[in-house]
């Protein structure tokens, strides 16, 4: 058997669906990684047909390639660590799961983002899905609904930010170790809630920047912490550079498409506004 070349480089695995749009899913998260210096991998289990204003359709694929994608990655090169997000169906979230616990060791970083619906309203979960979804929970280093998905789990009305500590607890006893509530969704300033496993919390305070642009956000967010991680950032500090990395993307956002635009995952990398007024050659 050949032997596994070691290399400085760091790496991760993205499972999760693909928007045909690039601004959210598998495409978000590989961009993240990419962004932040780590090689990323990636497990397809959906293909959805979506753009900027909806989502016009969702195909997921068989859970049978699912588990020959993991078992191709996982046999040929060394994880850093897993971003899990929309699966569809009950059968892939097993596959997953299956994978998480056969394959993986206990230490290696996992952050689920539990997609269960678009910002447009498209609904991606049935309910035998999100129950499956819900099994993953304690496979996870952090578990980051946003406000709508943390109801959905807990079953009721989160009532503004101070309803999170509490909804945080719920998701906990579900067997998450660390929960991060984000507070996009509210009214007002957002805050993002982070409840750990040894009982510590923080509110991280955000700010309402002024864009329709915010599509992939979530996704954005969550591998930018798992990147933040597998660069070896303890879990607080990952979330609070990662808040940072995802809200200046929202600045900096290309302005492509007629609705909710995807973000600029690789703003630091150039002057997007410069590119944009510099004159093209010739003239």
């Amino acid at each position: 058997m050949t032997p596994m070349r070691t290399h400085p480089l760091r790496t991760a695995l993205t499972c999760a669906s693909s928007d045909s749009g690039a601004g959210a899913g598998i495409q978000a998260d590989l961009k993240t990684f990419a962004a932040h210096g780590v090689y990323g991998f990636s497990a397809l289990a959906g293909v959805t047909a979506q753009n900027t204003r909806e989502v016009l359709d969702a195909f997921y694929l068989p859970p049978e390639l699912l588990r020959a994608q993991l078992q191709a990655v996982w046999s040929d090169f060394d994880l850093g660590g897993v971003k899990i997000g929309l699966l569809g169906t009950r059968d892939n979230a097993q596959v997953v799961l299956d994978f998480i616990e056969r394959k993986l060791s206990p230490e290696l970083p996992v952050v689920l983002d539990p997609v269960m619906c678009s910002a447009s309203g498209h609904v991606f979960l049935d309910e035998e899905a999100f129950r499956a979804v819900l099994r993953l929970f304690p496979r996870a280093l952090l578990v980051t609904p946003n406000l709508f998905e943390a109801e959905a789990v807990v079953g009721r009305k989160i009532e503004g930010f101070r309803g999170f500590p509490e909804a945080a607890a719920k998701i906990r006893d579900l067997g998450a170790r660390n929960v991060l509530i984000k507070g996009g969704h509210l009214e007002g300033e957002p805050r993002d809630y982070l409840l750990l496993e040894d009982g510590s919390d923080f509110f991280f305070d955000g700010e309402r920047i002024p864009t329709r642009d915010d599509h992939g956000t979530g996704c954005t967010l969550s591998s930018a912490i798992l990147s933040r991680l597998v660069r070896g950032c303890d879990l607080q500090t990952s979330v609070k550079l990662a808040k940072l990395y995802t809200a200046e993307a929202m600045r900096r956002a290309p302005g492509l498409g007629r609705g909710r635009g995807p973000l600029h995952h690789f703003h630091q990398f150039y002057e997007f506004e410069k590119d944009r007024s510099e004159p093209s050659e010739g003239g």
